[in-house]
């Protein structure tokens, strides 16, 4: 049976309520809007009535705070806003850790929903205004009011075929890249196809899923990697930076391939050669950079790794604000944390064009700057203030050519004793364990949108592709890596986002 209640904030405690009506009149431009409520909608499945009462009193509700209502109230219109089935709702989620210390030996599902109550009058157009500006499609859909029988997912397994018969004598790759969503472009199917042809066999789905996503820029960075010949600069100052690249490409005996990678990173490749990068930590494991250093503790100095890591989420972020943001520093601290590294500190550091900018000048296919500005910088506090990770530096740049793309960067610290860390090759026999958060809508192919030529669907079609993050389930794992008893354990370690 499901159980459904509302919890609203009572009248002194409206201030978003506030908020939101000013918004709403001064951005978009609805000054019949008289007035807005909100009401959190829990569904619990799995609960009698006298644990539903409990639940609703001493974890639902804050006393003094908060009113519980069995039933909306009577107003103009209505909208209701919740996340998509199987897209990871942290809400929610929060809601059955706390059955789980209330109620260890019940088994409930919770799903939840925002109600937005206004007083007006307001014509279909202009409702039309408030869906957009309430709900994201990426990641969200608008609620009903009908009471599920059930909360289980009414998800259909889909049926893949055994193998894509046929692919290595296929013509024209792009039916299939469409009916999959690939992001690889019809050059690297060519490639790909090669390589089965001559394992004389056809790939399957998934071989071909997991391909598509080590191949993505998230990944594998294919952009910086591709190959530069025939180059022609007409920048000077660029041409004799490019000069100086090619010399120093000399000196080291580089026989990589000129890529915009190799570039970006000869400076560390010949200050190694030279002698002058003693301290850096150098292993086959691919996190954070890795650095010794001394330590001054009370027991003297003892050696330790300095790690840090930056990440962007610019495309996750541009279509789904708040969740690209949250894991763009999610994303970050995985990389020390599979260091063995405690991550200490952080900085942000984020584009965009101007979020004064009327909601009625959007571009098409796109979100409004200001929500992506104000829901990105909700995302990346969220996330931190969970982790407990103090951001020293937020520094926010604005600027027309960021209407293109957001730009979300997220930079973070950590250190660990040389001793907790133990670094060997892996041989057969050992235990390999896959740990973390569980993925939802996004799945195999998680990350991959960057990598992807976008239209004004793309808010529709890529929902899929924005990872969520889970601040929690990563708090766990940060505490659980600091016991030396566990981190020994590790003999390899990398970080497996998207």
């Amino acid at each position: 049976m499901v159980r459904r209640t509302f919890i609203s904030r009572s009248k002194e405690f409206r201030q978003k309520e506030a908020e939101i009506v000013h918004d709403i009149r001064n951005l978009l431009g609805l000054d019949t809007l008289d007035n807005v409520r909100m009401y959190l909608r829990y569904d619990l499945e799995g609960l009698n009535a006298e644990q539903f009462t409990v639940v609703s009193e001493q974890l639902l509700q804050l006393p003094g705070r908060d009113d519980i209502v069995t039933s909306l109230p009577t107003c103009d219109w209505t909208l209701g806003v919740q996340m998509h089935e199987g897209q990871f709702d942290q809400r929610a989620e929060a809601v059955l850790l706390g059955l789980r210390l209330l109620f260890p030996e019940v088994e409930a599902k919770a799903r939840c929903a925002t109600f937005y109550c206004f007083d007006g009058t307001f014509t279909e157009q202009q409702k039309e205004q408030l869906r957009s500006y309430f709900i994201n499609p990426v990641e969200a859909g608008e609620a009903s009011m009908v009471l599920p029988s059930q909360l289980t997912l009414n998800v259909e397994k889909p049926s893949f075929p055994p193998t894509l018969e046929g692919f290595c004598k296929e013509d024209n790759f792009k039916a299939l890249q469409a009916e999959h969503g690939l992001a690889m472009d019809l050059d690297d199917l060519e490639v790909v196809r090669s390589w089965f042809t001559e394992e004389q066999r056809d790939p399957t789905l998934t071989e071909l899923k997991v391909i598509d996503t080590y191949w993505s820029d998230h990944c594998r960075h294919t952009t910086f990697l591709t190959n530069l010949e025939n180059v022609t600069i007409e920048d000077p100052e660029v041409a004799a930076t490019y000069e100086e690249y090619l010399k120093t490409r000399k000196t080291i005996g580089s026989t990589k391939p000129i890529t915009l990678m190799d570039l970006a990173t000869i400076a560390t490749k010949q200050l190694r050669k030279s002698g002058q990068l003693e301290q850096l930590d150098v292993s086959d494991e691919i996190n954070a950079c890795s650095v010794k250093i001394s330590v001054d503790t009370p027991e003297g100095k003892i050696p330790y790794l300095l790690q840090f890591k930056n990440e962007t989420h610019n495309h996750p972020t541009e279509i789904e604000p708040f969740g690209g943001a949250a894991t763009c520093i999610g994303g970050a601290i995985r990389d020390p944390l599979s260091g063995r590294a405690y991550v200490y500190q952080a900085m942000r550091l984020t584009g965009s064009a101007d979020p004064r900018t009327p909601f009625s000048e959007t571009m098409e296919g796109k979100l409004p700057q200001r929500t992506i500005a104000q829901r990105a910088a909700l995302g990346y506090s969220s996330y931190g203030n969970q982790i407990g990770l103090a951001t020293g530096l937020v520094d926010e740049l604005y600027h027309p050519n960021f209407v293109a793309k957001h730009m979300e960067l997220g930079f973070v610290m950590g250190c660990v004793p040389e001793s907790q860390v133990r670094r060997e090759k892996p041989v057969a026999g050992d235990l390999i364990i896959l740990v973390g958060g569980r993925t939802g809508r996004d799945g195999c192919g998680g990350a991959t949108g960057s990598s992807k030529g976008h239209d004004d669907q793309s808010l529709s079609s890529c929902g899929a592709e924005v990872q969520k993050g889970n601040a929690p389930e990563e708090r766990k794992l940060q505490r659980l890596i600091r016991n030396p008893e566990i981190s020994l354990m590790i003999k390899r370690c990398n970080d497996f986002g998207a």
